[in-house]
This record gives structure tokens, sequence and C-alpha cells, in this order.
């Protein structure tokens, strides 16, 4: 078998350790936020290290350990992906920014995740001053009023009518996406994405 003809392969509890925890350090599992996933990792981290003592122990080739490893590295990286959203927004269908066939005005918006923001609470006010950008749109007539809009759809067609608009409404989009549709810890570093947007909203000029 080619299996059993590839040289060698020695890896003990230390080393195991150590490439396991270079994998999940990469920014997708930084990124991925929540004590219970940090919790989890830590512990399957220290389930492969007590196997792979008594896997090596009996396979001197270190074959059958590091096979082991793959496994459920494997198995921590969807189950990290998963938490993170990653898995979950690229296959779902897009959502749009507001959830009622009558928003409220831009300032009711804005005054709202002002609100939110000092409370600490990222998440709800990241969703709801991007929804003060898109109201502003609308009532500055950049964009039309459509029922259903997604984020990426108002890059999109702000964009048409006010292409200096794109810059700022670009990561604020993602920001929204991320964080309403795919469970992606509110920071005050996205909020602060989505506020320029805001604000650029309420000045932009539309291209003649």
């Amino acid at each position: 078998m080619i299996f059993l003809q590839e040289p060698p392969v020695d890896i003990g509890r230390d080393q195991a350790a150590q490439e396991a925890a270079k994998e999940l350090s990469k920014s997708a599992y930084r990124e991925s936020g929540g004590s219970i996933v940090g919790k989890a990792i830590a512990k399957v981290l220290q389930w492969i290290g007590d196997l792979l003592d008594s896997l090596t122990g009996s396979s001197p080739n270190g074959h059958a350990g590091l096979a082991m490893l793959i496994g459920l590295l494997v198995l921590v990286v969807i189950v990290v992906l998963w938490r993170a959203g990653v898995l979950r927004t690229s296959h779902r269908t897009p959502q749009a920014v507001f959830d009622t066939a009558k928003p409220r005005t831009a300032a009711e918006y804005r005054a709202q995740s002002e609100r939110e923001a000092a409370s600490g609470d990222y998440a709800l006010a990241i969703r709801s001053r991007f929804r003060a950008c898109v109201s502003e749109l609308t009532e500055r007539t950049i964009l039309d009023e459509r029922a259903g809009r997604t984020a990426y759809e108002v890059v999109a067609d702000a964009g048409r009518s006010a292409p200096a608009l794109r810059g700022s409404l670009q990561p604020a989009a993602l920001a929204f996406t991320e964080v309403v549709y795919g469970n992606r810890p509110g920071t005050p570093e996205r909020y602060t994405a989505v506020v320029a947007a805001d604000d650029a909203a309420r000045t932009a000029r539309v291209a003649v």
C-alpha cells in the first residue's frame, strides 16, 4: 500500500499541540468570537494531546497518531467555521436590510444605534446604524424605495448614483452582513465603519 511505503512520521504530544495551535491561530478562527468556542477548542486540543500520548506509545512510526490528528483538526475546523458564520453565510439566501415594510426614519435609526453603542451592544448598533444609512440615502433620493434590498445591493445601487459612496459603503455592508446574518461579533471597529458610511450618506453628492 502507498500509505505504508511513506517514510515514518514521528509526532508527539508537544509537536501535535503546536501544529494544532498554529492552525487555529489563523484569522478565520480568531474572528469566531465567543467563550464557548474557545473552551471547546481548548478541550479538543487537550483530548488530542492525551490521545496522542497513548497512540505514540503503541505506534513507533507515528502514522496512526498523525492520521488521528488530521481527522480531529478537520472536525475542529468545521465546527469553528460554522460557529464563526463562514459556512452559514456562504450558503444562505442574501437577506434584506430591513425586516419591516415600513422602515423608520434615518434620524430614528441613528438615535437608536447611538443608544445601543453606548450600552456596549455593538451588534445591534451596527444593524441600526446601517439601516439609518440606507434610510438616509432613500430620504435623499439617492436610493429609490424598494423592499427587500440587500446590503450589497445598497452598495451597487447607491454607487451608480453617487460613486464616491462606494468606498465607505462596501466595508459597512460587509460589517452589517457578517454581524446581523453571519453571527460575527459586533465590535467598535465594525461599528465605526458603519458610522463612517452613514456620515458619508449625509453629505454625498449625486453624480450629474
